[in-house]
């Protein structure tokens, strides 16, 4: 049964209303079509053929344009009251609750000039209300996620002509079109209402939030694969985005799927450009959950392929830690944080993957809402907007397809949020997982209560007007939503303040700069270390940059982003022969013997970090303790695997934390300084560019406070 409270993460993520996970028990780790670059509604199939389960793969025409996929979500009920005659007026969250299928429709000229090219609402399909149900199940009804008849609209959100109207605009203008599929539970009334083909769900499954039930596999199976399948044929939506897909067996998704590509193959629309084209047949899944559960429940194994994007919720926390603060308080304010929870948490997916970045949504609290509950800026404050910008860039420039909350584009917030998430927030409607429910607010369109028109202030339309400049500047850039992302060496005085990637496709290639600090930089970075021959321009001004002397010297200001085009790509990518990485003397050795004792630290510590098993710090695996080699020298050997991650050499009781001075990234087979790093955002980074032996080591100074490391690849 669902429970509504407040969340607090990645400690405990609780079950949520309207598509949050299903029990306290999910905690995260830490936290088809032509390939268009301007990811119009344009696509083609997904050019599967014979079986369709044995066959199906991510690698296909209709995953590749998904790449560039910029979904506008909306929470239904809450958006924009385009028919005053309808809605449901009560609901989870903070708004009018009257949002319905017209006001979606009014607004898709407003999503297709910000530069978005799909739309996905929360769920349309009709919730049936039982007699004498009460406020709890009326307020579900509203959410769309309990549905009792997934072949109809919920009149309240409008008619089956509404729907169709909808999408057919949508196509015109060049968006994608993605409902909600709920096939995991659903309102305990569902079996009333038969599929087209007269299926009916089942009425043993567990009960769920006391108005619902639990779906049972594969005995309702069929019956969901006809609710994928029949909109797709009777509206020509272009996929789903696909609730708490962890309850759904992995083999269900496998024939789901299926259904869903073969479906789409067989029907076609005209799209923006007259052309006629098949739905796209795009399925995301939302699995609040950590990288390893997401693989495990979703993407499933290398070798057999389930669904092939995700929703990268730990990457989310990342962002969000580094640049405001999570809904649990918890701030990393680190550029290594960013960092380390983006190549931490791709390294734990399969190669299949394509996993879906966001900030928001309508589960999670505002960007703008945790910037308040970090004491870190306010609205009127001009760091609440750099913030906001600094988030967006780096949604900008992540790899694969991103999803954008309404409101976010305008910096939203809901106002006194805090004082409305109250012990009693179910009752009130205003708990965590729901407080960002809040008015749509579109410019020219009749929002809130009052239907008073909206107009943004100046704040939020410089807000707007760079998120519009980002994704139009995207879609104009391949290199960024399917570019290969390379970490680039940052000079060690800069290492813990800008992240820095390297964005690569095919000929392209762009440099971008993310500085989280809340001073300027000036950073210079010699030619090799980003892979530039030529000039660098600024993709969202017209700035250049050439080198002088093999360098490039490059400002960024406090928070925020530059994206530089790299006009002349090196032909081996970015990265400096930085010499050996097995270094030399004791610090290098592997096969120092033990002395007796614990050393002057009298304890026990662990490189603790954000490695596959290292549970985000948490863990002290054994093959991660230090040893006492005498002289004050610590040390221990790791058979490391390929890829980047954060860490600290810390004792399980965290009395001792050191790393790098200056929380520098790692330099291999270089002896660098030892500090003190007590409390997050100290940590430091390292890049293991190749499976192997690697030997950590320290030499504590007299006052344990200071002294020497180094990290080196041991010698075959």
């Amino acid at each position: 049964m669902k429970t509504l409270h407040k969340l607090v993460l990645p400690i405990v993520l609780g079950a949520l209303v309207g598509c949050g996970s299903s029990s306290s028990d999910d905690t995260p780790t830490n936290g088809n079509g032509n390939g268009n670059g301007n990811g119009g509604a344009n696509g083609n199939g997904n050019g599967n053929g014979g079986d369709p389960i044995a066959s199906l793969s991510c690698d296909t025409p209709a995953y590749e344009t998904a790449k560039s996929l910029r979904i506008y979500q909306v929470m239904t009920e809450a958006f924009i009251n385009g028919n005053p005659s309808i809605g449901h007026g009560v609901s989870y969250g903070t708004s009018h609750h009257m949002g319905d299928i017209q006001g979606i429709t009014d607004s898709l000229e407003y999503i297709a000039d910000m530069g978005f090219n799909a739309i996905w609402m929360t769920p349309i399909f009709d919730a049936v209300p039982i007699e004498g149900q009460d406020w709890w199940a009326d307020r579900l009804d509203a959410t769309g996620y309990y549905a009792s008849n997934y072949f109809a609209i919920d009149p309240r959100f409008g008619t089956l002509d509404d729907a169709r109207e909808m999408v057919e605009k949508a196509h015109e203008l060049g968006l994608y079109v993605f409902f909600d599929g709920v096939f995991g539970h659903f309102k305990e009334n569902a079996h009333e209402y038969p599929s087209i083909n007269d299926l009916t769900v089942t009425t043993e499954g567990d009960l769920r939030s006391g108005v619902g039930r639990q779906a049972i596999y594969p005995d309702d199976l069929e019956f969901f694969k006809e609710v994928a399948t029949y909109w797709i044929e009777e509206l020509k939506i272009d996929g789903w985005r696909l609730d708490q897909a962890y309850e759904v067996p992995l083999e269900g998704w496998r024939e789901i799927r299926a259904a869903v590509e073969e479906t789409s193959a067989s029907v076609t629309y005209t799209n923006a450009d007259g052309e006629a084209v098949n739905p796209l047949g795009y399925m995301v899944a939302e699995i609040w959950r950590g990288a390893g559960e997401i693989s495990a429940e979703a993407y499933g194994p290398e070798d057999d392929p389930a669904l092939c994007s995700a929703f990268d919720f730990p990457v989310r926390y990342s962002l969000v830690q580094t640049l405001a603060v999570e809904e649990s308080g918890q701030r990393n304010a680190t550029a290594t944080n960013l960092n380390a929870g983006l190549t931490s948490t791709h390294g734990q997916y399969p190669s299949h993957a394509i996993p879906n970045g966001f900030i928001g949504n309508h589960d999670l609290v505002r960007f703008g809402d945790l910037l308040q509950r970090g004491d870190i800026a306010e609205p009127e404050e001009a760091e609440y907007w750099q913030r906001h910008k600094a988030a967006y860039s780096f949604l900008a420039a992540y790899t694969g397809p991103i999803t954008l909350y309404y409101g976010e584009e305008i910096g939203d917030e809901v106002p006194d949020f805090a004082d409305q998430v109250t012990e009693d927030c179910i009752a009130e409607g205003h708990c965590d997982d729901h407080v960002a429910r809040s008015d749509g607010k579109v410019e020219g369109l009749p929002s809130g209560e009052t239907h008073e028109v909206f107009s943004a202030n100046e704040q939020q339309a410089d807000l707007r007007d760079y998120v519009r400049d980002l994704m139009h500047m995207r879609a104009a850039n391949p290199a960024l939503y399917r570019g290969e992302r390379t970490q680039v060496a940052v000079p060690t005085d800069a290492a813990s303040h800008l992240y820095a990637a390297h964005k690569a496709d095919d000929d392209s290639a762009v440099l971008y700069l993310l500085n989280v600090s809340e001073e300027a930089l000036e950073v210079t970075f010699d030619a090799c270390a980003i892979g530039s021959n030529g000039g660098l321009a600024d993709l969202l001004s017209d700035d250049t940059i050439s080198a002088e002397d093999g360098t490039y010297t490059i400002q960024v200001p406090a928070l925020s982003a530059r994206f530089l085009d790299i006009e002349d790509p090196a032909e081996d990518g970015p990265g400096c022969d930085a010499g050996s990485i097995i270094g030399e003397g004791p610090l290098a050795a592997c096969d120092l013997p033990d002395a007796d004792g614990s050393g002057p630290l009298g304890q026990t510590l662990y490189i603790r970090g954000t490695y596959p098993g290292g549970d985000a710090f948490g863990a002290t695996p054994g093959y991660r303790a230090f040893n006492y080699k005498g002289d004050n020298l610590y040390q221990v050997v790791v058979d490391e695997f390929e890829g980047s991650f954060s860490f600290k050499f810390a004792s399980s009781t965290w009395s001792r934390e050191y790393a790098v001075a200056g929380s520098a990234a790692v330099i291999l087979g270089t002896e660098q300084p030892l500090a003190v790093a007590a409390g997050p955002g100290t940590e430091s980074s390292i890049t293991i560019p190749e499976a192997g032996d690697y030997v950590y080591s320290f030499e504590i100074d007299e006052d344990l406070d200071g002294g020497t490391m180094m990290v080196s690849r041991c010698a075959e």
